[in-house]
This record gives C-alpha cells, sequence and structure tokens, in this order.
C-alpha cells in the first residue's frame, strides 16, 4: 500500500486548509485510515482517524470542532479539512492506513510521505 499526501502549505492563523491521502491499493475500502503529524523537535502525535466506511471519526482534542476527516473510497482519498488555523497546527502531517474495520488511532502499517502544513501568526 502506498500513500500519497498532499495538500499542505503556508498559511495565516485563522486559515484553512485541505489536505488529501490518495492509496495506490484497489482494496482500499477495507482500511482504517489516520492523519498524524509531526512539529520541530516534537514526536509524532495522532489527529484523526476514520473507519473504512466513513461513518466512525475519531480526533484528538486538540484539533475537535476545527478538523474535518472525511473519505472518499470512489476515489482511493481521504481527507483532512482544517478550519481555524492556529501556529501551534505547523507540522508535517503524514496519512497513515490499517487494514482494519474499526476506526483506531494506533499501530497503523502503512504511511505516507508527509506534507508540511505552516501556520503563520
Amino acid at each position: 500500500v502506498q500513500l500519497q499526501a498532499s495538500g499542505g502549505g503556508l498559511v495565516q492563523a485563522g486559515g484553512s486548509l485541505r489536505l488529501a491521502c490518495v492509496a495506490s491499493v484497489r482494496t482500499f475500502s477495507m482500511y482504517a485510515v489516520g492523519w498524524f503529524r509531526q512539529a520541530p523537535g516534537k514526536e509524532r502525535e495522532f489527529v484523526a482517524a476514520i473507519s473504512v466506511g466513513g461513518r466512525t471519526t475519531r480526533y484528538a482534542d486538540s484539533v475537535k470542532g476545527r478538523f474535518t476527516i472525511s473519505r472518499d473510497n470512489t476515489k482511493n482519498t481521504v481527507y483532512l479539512q482544517m478550519y481555524n488555523l492556529r501556529p501551534e497546527d505547523t507540522a508535517v502531517y503524514y496519512c497513515a492506513a490499517r487494514r482494519i474495520e474499526v476506526v483506531t488511532s494506533t499501530n497503523y502499517d502503512y504511511w505516507g510521505q508527509g506534507t508540511l502544513v505552516t501556520v503563520s501568526s
């Protein structure tokens, strides 16, 4: 499974960005997908995750109410819509996949290369 994340960039505080994660696998609908981020000097942390059918989602407390994860299995794509961005959201964002039906924030097997999000104050 190969994952390609895109959509990062430079945005002012309060702005929005939408990240996309495209998977190369035909059975994408059998994979839960998560977004993680790693800020400079910090450990990677969980951001959001979505179940195989998209009905169940999970968010880190720091992004609840500001970020929305969704998926389009016909396009093998998961999105992370980010609103009201803050400077502390600055990080490299990674998408990851795991062959499991339920939503999960752990033990992902496949990782994309990351896309940089920079939020200026």
